[in-house]
C-alpha cells in the first residue's frame, strides 16, 4: 500500500474514533443520563481524555492524514506529496500524544472505580468517595462489590463501560498514530508512490 493510499486510510479510521471518545466522554459527565450527578463525578472525568486527548486532539492528525492521501500540493515532480506528509508528520506526534493521555487516564479511572454514594442519603450523612478503591479484589473482577455503590444507580458499569470504550480506542488511535508517523517520514523521503494519474483530488 503507498503512502498516500495508507495515509486516507488512517485518517478515516480516526475521523469516526474521535467524535466516539467525545461522545462517550460527554456520557461520563451525566451517569445514567442524568445532571444531578456532577457534582459527584471521578476526577478522571474532568481530565476530559476523551474530549480532548482522543476526541479534538485526533481531529486534526486525522485531517492531515485525509490531506496527506490527497494530490500533492505542488502536483506531480516538484515535491509530490511531500509537505502534506511533512504536515501529517507533525500532527500525528501530537495525535499521538492525546491518544497516551486518553489511555493514561482511563487507566486510571478503571483502577479507582467510580465516585459513588454509599446510601439513599444526602447532605452531611451522605458518603461519597471511591469506595472501591481499597477493596482487596479488584470491583472489576468482583461484580458482587458493585452493590456497595447507590447512588448514582449502576454507576460502576456506566463507569466500567464508557472508560473501556476511552482505553481501546485510545490504544488504538496510537497505534494508527504511530504508524501514520512512520507512513509520512517515508512519505517525506520518498515522496507519493501512485502514478500519474491516479492522484487523488
Amino acid at each position: 500500500m503507498c503512502t498516500g493510499k495508507c495515509s486516507r486510510f488512517v485518517g478515516l479510521s480516526l475521523l469516526p474514533m474521535a467524535f466516539i471518545c467525545m461522545i462517550a466522554n460527554l456520557l461520563l459527565m451525566f451517569p445514567n443520563g442524568e445532571t444531578k450527578w456532577t457534582d459527584h463525578l471521578a476526577t478522571q472525568v474532568w481530565l476530559m481524555a476523551g474530549l480532548l486527548g482522543s476526541g479534538l486532539f485526533m481531529l486534526c492528525p486525522s485531517c492531515n492524514a485525509i490531506r496527506a492521501g490527497g494530490k500533492g500540493c505542488c502536483g506531480e515532480g516538484c515535491c509530490g506529496n511531500r509537505c502534506r506528509m511533512l504536515r501529517s508528520l507533525i500532527s500525528s506526534i501530537f495525535g499521538g500524544l492525546g491518544s497516551f493521555y486518553c489511555v493514561v487516564v482511563s487507566g486510571t479511572a478503571l483502577s479507582d472505580g467510580p465516585v459513588c454514594n454509599l446510601n439513599d442519603l444526602s447532605g452531611k450523612d451522605a458518603q461519597w468517595g471511591y469506595h472501591l478503591k481499597g477493596l482487596n479484589e479488584s470491583y472489576l473482577t468482583n461484580q458482587a462489590s458493585w452493590d456497595l455503590c447507590v447512588q448514582p444507580p449502576k454507576i460502576v458499569l456506566w463507569h466500567i463501560v464508557l472508560f473501556s470504550i476511552l482505553l481501546g480506542i485510545g490504544a488504538l488511535e496510537f497505534v494508527l498514530c504511530a504508524s501514520q508517523l512512520i507512513n509520512s517520514l517515508i512519505g517525506v523521503i520518498c515522496g507519493d508512490c501512485r502514478k500519474k494519474g491516479k492522484n487523488e483530488a
